[in-house]
């Protein structure tokens, strides 16, 4: 079987996002983004859709993180700061965790630690291994 860093690794959306997993455990996952001129809006700013993959990877990674398939059912962000330039760092962490739903809050953060956004996510859990959704 494929790690879960290996299975995740093929989100392609992310992978052209220039998101990089960082870490992933139990309930928890760690993911980086450093901010290009692609993901600024017309205003000079990063893009929220930008934030919102970014934190959604992370939610993805630590919700998929106890070996069966975990879908998001339900999310919600909100944008503290905005930002233009360096790297932002997601890290989920489970607050929740039954049989077929599962609860996730991730910090958005700056180099510099401040928060820049808030996100909170639902997922279902699926019966369906990890291995066998690689396949």
């Amino acid at each position: 079987m494929k790690s879960l860093k290996e299975f995740l690794q093929g989100d392609q959306f992310a992978k052209q996002c220039g998101i990089e997993l960082v870490s992933v455990a139990p309930g928890q996952a760690v993911a980086r983004m450093r901010v290009q001129p692609w993901h600024l809006n017309a205003v000079g700013i990063t893009q929220g859709g930008a934030i919102f993959t970014l934190a959604d990877y992370a939610f993805a990674a630590a919700s998929n993180s106890h070996g069966t398939v975990a879908v998001g059912v339900n999310v919600s962000i909100t944008y503290l700061k905005s930002i233009t330039t360096g790297v932002l760092t997601a890290e989920a962490r489970e607050v929740d965790l039954n049989p077929k739903l599962a609860s996730y809050a991730v910090n958005v953060t700056n180099e510099a630690g401040q928060l820049i956004a808030i996100f909170q996510g639902l997922v279902y859990r699926k019966s369906q291994p990890i291995e066998a959704a690689a396949s």
